[in-house]
């Protein structure tokens, strides 16, 4: 129950952040959730860290969560074992063997994107009237950002992280000293994970891919790598980092990010999604994903003036 509620906690905060400010719920959902919250708080003895969602829940049941909550880092994989309604559970194919042809990276890359769209897989699991989405970028850059999967905005436009959270991204790009379309961005997931929807509504929310959706889809990660074959990766948070080092393989983001680690044979950095920052706009938490974007760029060998060395310091 209290991996359910945490997964709970993490989608409405994103939700939040992009500015939605109701969801429907129906009634039956209403009372598992009271119900839910009501026990939590007796077996805790009470706090109030969900209430930094309210007006996204309904008020009777936010004010029945208790008070000194603190979600744990989330983990897709343990929600989807403890049933939680959030991540209902799916059954994939086999990966995908992905054989790219000969030629230069354009070509390949077109090989390997029409392979994607034709997927039967990915196409089964992308709703009416919206796209399968692979990488974008360069593709001769020297540094490839990674996160978990395509949201609303991305699957109407079919490319990744063109939100709130991926304009963010850009200019964190552009106080680099780059471009966006000097590096390559993709994700792990080439649909939107689907969520329960009311009829003839769009999908409210996003919810973080299972651990076998992410397999399934890793394939075509690891083919953009071969393709564009960067210098090195960075993973854009919790739910990436677990796509990539395996799920289990850490605690909680705050120890293994600003650290070096592996993927597919390239140095891998791990850093906060930028939706971190949209939900917590503090010079500290901006100056945690810089100091590891400047990690990032010393390795790639890009300049780091004094004056980017000095962004988001507390004065």
């Amino acid at each position: 129950m209290r991996l359910a509620l945490h997964a709970l906690h993490d989608e409405l905060r994103r939700l939040k952040s992009a500015g939605v400010s109701t969801v429907a719920v129906s009634e039956e959902g209403l009372v598992a959730l009271r119900r839910a919250v009501t026990s939590l708080a007796r077996n805790t003895g009470g706090a109030r860290e969900l209430r930094a969602t309210t007006n996204i829940l309904v008020p009777a049941v936010v004010s029945a969560v208790p008070t000194a909550y603190e979600p744990p880092p989330f983990r897709p994989a343990q929600v989807a074992a403890s049933g939680g309604a959030s991540a209902p559970a799916v059954t994939l194919p086999p990966a995908p063997v992905v054989t790219l042809p000969s030629g230069d990276k354009a070509t390949r890359w077109a090989a390997l994107h029409e392979q994607v769209v034709n997927d039967p897989t990915c196409r089964s699991n992308v709703r009416a009237g919206k796209k399968i989405v692979l990488g974008v970028g360069a593709f001769d850059a020297k540094i490839m950002f990674v996160g978990e999967a395509p949201g609303a905005e991305e699957e109407i436009q079919g490319e990744p992280f063109v939100g709130p959270a991926g304009q963010l991204l850009t200019k964190m790009i552009q106080a680099m000293g780059l471009k966006r379309g000097d590096v390559y961005i993709g994700n792990i997931m080439n649909w939107r994970p689907q969520m329960p929807k009311v009829d003839g509504r769009e999908q409210v929310g996003n919810r973080p891919p299972h651990e076998a959706e992410m397999r399934y889809c890793l394939p075509y990660l690891k083919a953009q790598i071969e393709v564009v074959n960067p210098d090195l990766l960075v993973a854009l948070g919790t739910t990436a980092a677990q796509g990539l080092l395996g799920f289990g393989s850490f605690a909680a983001l705050g120890d293994i990010r600003g650290k070096w680690h592996a993927f597919a044979g390239k140095p891998l950095m791990v850093t906060y999604h930028p939706s971190y920052i949209l939900r917590n706009q503090s010079n500290r938490s901006k100056r945690m994903i810089w100091e590891d974007l400047i990690k990032v760029m010393e390795r790639a060998a890009l300049p780091v003036s004094e004056k980017q060395r000095g962004f988001f310091l507390d004065r």
